[in-house]
């Protein structure tokens, strides 16, 4: 795309969690301090919120790499569970095959293993991430398994982390005997505004800027009054203003770049949003994540009270779409999405904006960005990537009548601008597309 063009060595703003990228402010510095005392303490057990896309996430995936081998890790992120689920689940990763195992035995066993990897010198440890997607009869059993001890100590470790709404059930009356067994609480805010420009120049430098200006300074104020500091708003629009620099073939993005990415993304200021929270719910009906088990975020369709979009505030006339993705499986095309100037965001969890619910299926598997001459299909690192005639491809442009593997899925794209179509031919060319395959 346009690493040649700003000689980067990988793209700086990719949204999956990627260690590699981590930006520690402050605030995440003490988060990630508090996950690290629960090595430190055989009771610990933590708790860390944060908004939608503040960096919990990547923060995790940074604390768990940073483990050292005698540390057993149970990482549990499909959170929308039943407590029979959820206790496979933590089995699962332990090793075992839970899945017809009645509930007293689930525990039995869960029990068992503890102890036996105490007596071993092992530590053991649970994670939670979208925590706040869990029943009180979940959290109830975290409880339980937050009891499990030998003569002297505690033997699981314990973290939870979720969005804001995880302190509300734990401040729950019902749920007061596991919130008295929390020996930390944090909530992780967004970056300042100085934060903000340091993580911008901070993952740059790791994609490979060796300090070169790639953003103009005054691009640094209108960044932050569109994103509120929340990095992945920041990575989100600091990927589009490089995409708008590179159709100019310039390697400085300037503040008609932001300006341009702003109002491709049809956004408005992070103030003016509604309670400054990113949308959520599925009309598609996709369930609140986690198992996918995420709350939805539609940050490229905010809109103020108004009814207003974009930068200057005017109506948006979204028009005619440039291109159109049909989303199939076994030969049915099970939905349709249009594609419009910007980016769509395809993975397993609600927080996309296309949801494969498939275990083939990364969270955020890849992404497409369209502009007025063209649709990009990129693979955000996922686990089994995204082919193209059999062929695994990074990213690839889209051409009318691509059929992109992803899984047991296929994305099939129709581009109107060279053969515009009525709904029910779409339809048609894409059983056309499946049949003949």
């Amino acid at each position: 795309m346009y690493l040649e063009l700003f000689k980067l060595r990988e793209l700086p703003f990719r949204l999956s969690p990627d260690p590699e990228f981590l930006y520690l402010s402050q605030a995440h510095a003490r988060a990630k301090a508090y996950m690290e005392s629960t090595i430190w303490f055989t009771d610990g057990f933590v708790v860390i919120t944060g908004e939608i896309g503040c960096g919990k996430t990547t923060l995790i995936e940074t604390f768990l790499r940073e483990l050292e081998k005698d540390v057993l890790v149970a990482q549990i992120n499909q959170t929308q569970v039943s407590s029979i689920e959820f206790l496979q689940s933590v089995l699962v990763s332990f090793g075992f095959k839970p899945f017809r195992m009645k509930k007293a035995e689930l525990l039995a066993t869960i029990n068992d293993f503890l102890i036996q990897q105490y007596t071993a010198g092992r530590k053991i440890m649970l994670v939670v991430d979208e925590a706040q997607n869990l029943s009180e009869r979940v959290l109830e059993e975290i409880r339980l398994l937050s009891g499990v001890e030998t003569t002297k100590e505690k033997v699981l470790r314990i973290i939870l982390a979720g969005q804001p709404e995880l302190n509300d059930k734990l401040n729950a009356p019902e749920l007061e005997q596991l919130t008295q067994r929390v020996r930390l609480r944090f909530h992780l805010p967004a970056l300042s505004s100085t934060e903000m420009h340091s993580y911008i120049l901070h993952r740059l430098e790791v994609a490979g800027s060796q300090g070169r200006e790639i953003f103009a300074s005054d691009t640094f104020d209108t960044l932050f009054r569109y994103t509120g500091g929340v990095p992945r708003l920041v990575n989100t629009l600091c990927d589009t203003a490089m995409l708008s620099a590179s159709t100019r073939e310039e390697d400085l993005v300037t503040l008609d770049d932001v300006r341009n990415a702003i109002s491709e993304l049809h956004w408005v200021e992070y103030a003016s949003r509604s309670g400054s929270r990113l949308i959520r719910g599925d009309p598609a009906g996709g369930s609140a994540v986690g198992g996918e088990d995420e709350p939805v975020e539609r940050d490229a369709i905010d809109r103020d009270p108004a009814g207003h979009d974009g930068i200057d505030g005017t109506d948006n006339v979204r028009g005619v779409p440039l291109a159109r993705i049909l989303l199939a499986t076994g030969g049915q095309t099970v939905s349709e999405h249009e594609l419009f100037p910007g980016r769509l965001i395809i993975g397993r969890t609600a927080a996309n904006d296309l949801q494969i619910d498939s275990r083939f299926v990364s969270r955020h598997h890849c992404q497409i960005v369209t502009t007025a001459q063209s649709c990009v299909i990129e693979d955000l690192n996922s686990t089994n990537g995204i082919y193209l005639q059999s062929k695994r491809v990074r990213y690839h442009n889209l051409n009318d009548g691509d059929v992109v593997t992803i899984g047991q899925h296929e994305l099939i794209y129709i581009d109107e601008r060279s053969r515009p179509r009525h709904g029910i031919e779409h339809h048609h060319a894409a059983t056309t597309v499946m049949n003949d395959r």
